[in-house]
């Protein structure tokens, strides 16, 4: 019996090349758990019928001494990534029944590695939530306790690498999407810096923010993930190479200074998931790491900001979605109401408010009170971040204030969800790649939930990330 608990890409990869067991035994372990666990969970959507086949062209091409690391290694894909004739809904019933007519870039370089495609993962609809509890299909629950969210919006993938229902994910992250996700589920996420991974392929919910990212076990599979997957892609105007980490050597053995912005963290952070932080900070002074103070004026506005930019970018992006071309179509006594009762059943709740409040701070009169006013203080917050940056190597927050909260604890005070989100969202508005990693476990009523510290590097400095990410979980270990 493979040991799913315990495997990672590397111990999986070398497993496949010496025939401890195939691509396809290691495929049915993890189909073997879906069917035991994804009716509780909700985590897949759907699972491939075709897994099995794929696993085959990969025992095929390991047989002809061409594996790289992900050959053979099943990966599940949130469902907002497009793979060419499968279905992909943003788990919606506004594209409930869609078909993906092209591979994301993210996709055709998985394919070229020989990974195995498992399914396609539960999420907040169109990526709008952090709990996951705003799919149309249903919310998914966390394998650490199954009366709390897994996080969100990329939950389903999160709950599918937990509950080792397969080994790796990838997710989306647009303020927060991927690393909280992990945090709640004791995962690696990771948010690359923006344009490092192409968006070709991943239904847009905020352009200037969104990235595809893994979600995975350990610091090493979340590099590995990113290597494949990363690089300019001429259909995303947007990407950018970035270096490898053995471009930036001086990783290596380096004596890291690390800032904490301690005066954002004197509110709304529980007592212990600050206490385990604390605990987490003198863990990494013990081990040479230099920890600062360090002054972000302008961090306490962010959250604020990005509840502007992200529905100002909403209202635009699914505009197109409007019953003529894509998904569902309603008719009407006219065009207006056939728009009108198509996005009215097409859309949920969450999905409406932010088209709302999108469109509102984009109307006349308010576009210069609102929005461009939010995109002044991004850019202040840009300058704050590359000060920062000038005397220390990264910076370090706890990846959320709280552990999993409870299913519908906060489904009715979307201001409560929203802050959920204040210590990831400054990664996204200023396009910084930032890493949330395992940092322990906080005790809810009787149950040990998982809490997460969150890195960010400069721009464009993974290497950095997954550096101190390795020291960290070694640390721990």
């Amino acid at each position: 019996m493979i040991n799913l608990k315990d495997l990672t890409i590397r111990k999986a990869h070398e497993a496949l090349v010496k025939g401890d067991f195939t691509a396809v035994e290691l495929a049915q372990a993890y189909l073997s758990e879906i069917e035991k666990k994804n009716k509780e969970l909700n985590a897949f959507l759907e699972v491939y019928s075709d897994v099995l086949t794929q696993a085959e062209a990969a025992d095929a091409k390991i047989k002809a001494g061409k594996a790289t690391l992900l050959t053979g290694i099943p990966i599940s894909i949130k469902d907002n990534i497009l793979i060419k004739g499968k279905k992909v809904s943003s788990a919606s019933k506004m594209l409930e029944n869609y078909t993906g007519t092209y591979d994301a870039t993210v996709i055709t370089k998985l394919k070229e590695e020989g990974a195995v495609f498992i399914g396609r993962t539960n999420m907040d609809e169109f990526a709008m939530g952090g709990s996951t509890e705003n799919s149309a299909f249903g919310v998914v629950k966390n394998p650490y306790d199954t009366a709390r969210v897994p996080g969100g919006s990329s939950g389903g993938a999160a709950a599918a690498v937990a509950a080792d229902m397969c080994l790796v994910s990838l997710g989306s992250d647009t303020g927060g999407s991927i690393r909280q996700p992990a945090s709640y589920t004791n995962l690696v996420g990771l948010k690359p810096t923006y344009g490092a991974v192409s968006r070709h392929g991943l239904m847009a919910m905020t352009s200037s923010f969104d990235q595809i990212g893994p979600l995975t076990k350990t610091v090493e599979d979340a590099e590995i993930v990113f290597n494949a997957i990363k690089g300019k892609d001429i259909m995303d105007a947007t990407s950018i190479d970035t270096p490898t980490s053995t471009e930036l050597s001086e990783t290596k053995d380096k004596k890291y200074k690390i800032g904490i912005p301690y005066e954002f963290l004197k509110e709304g952070v529980d007592a212990d998931v600050l206490q385990n932080f604390n605990e987490s900070i003198d863990l990494l002074k013990k081990h040479g790491c230099e920890i600062v103070d360090i002054s972000l004026p302008n961090i306490r506005y962010a959250l604020g900001v990005y509840y502007i930019i992200v529905p100002a970018e909403v209202s635009s992006n699914l505009a197109r979605f409007d019953g003529v071309k894509y998904g569902l179509h309603k008719d009407g006594k006219d065009l207006l109401e056939d728009y009108l009762l198509t996005r009215q059943e097409g859309f949920g709740k969450e999905v409406r408010r932010r088209i709302m409040l999108g469109t509102y701070v984009l109307s006349s009169g308010y576009y210069d009170a609102y929005y461009n006013k939010a995109m002044k203080v991004r850019e202040l917050l840009k300058q704050d971040f590359e000060k920062v940056f000038s005397s220390v190597d990264a910076v370090l927050v706890p990846t959320s204030p709280m552990p999993a909260f409870k299913i519908g604890e906060k489904s009715e005070n979307p201001l409560a969800m929203y802050l959920a989100d204040i210590f990831t969202v400054s990664a996204n508005i200023t396009s910084l790649p930032a890493m949330s990693v395992p940092a322990g476990f906080v005790e809810r009523e009787g149950k040990q939930l998982p809490v997460g510290i969150q890195f960010t590097a400069p721009y464009a400095e993974e290497p950095t990330l997954f550096a101190l990410g390795k020291l960290f979980e070694g640390l721990r270990s």
